[in-house]
């Protein structure tokens, strides 16, 4: 079984979000083949760093990234939309 990890949940993120992952990638200024390697949970050279993080939330209007990552320091994350 695939354990989740923060970059898996940032794939899911996008892939989840109706937004095709290019169009995505041109809205962070991103070139699509370097998004696509930084969201492979399986591409351990690639990393995705916390800039571009915060943008393909603000694209995708997903916080999962976040709540994950509150959920594994032990802390829950209220999402509510202010």
């Amino acid at each position: 079984m695939f354990e989740k990890n923060v970059t898996k949940v940032v794939q899911d993120c996008i892939l989840d979000s109706g937004i095709q992952a290019k169009d995505v990638a041109a809205k962070i200024n991103k070139p699509y083949s370097t998004l696509m390697r930084e969201i492979n949970p399986f591409d351990a050279s690639a990393k995705l760093g916390a800039e571009t993080l915060l943008e393909i939330m603000k694209v995708t209007r997903d916080v999962r990234p976040l709540q994950f990552m509150a959920s594994e320091m032990g802390y829950a994350l209220d999402a509510r939309h202010v």
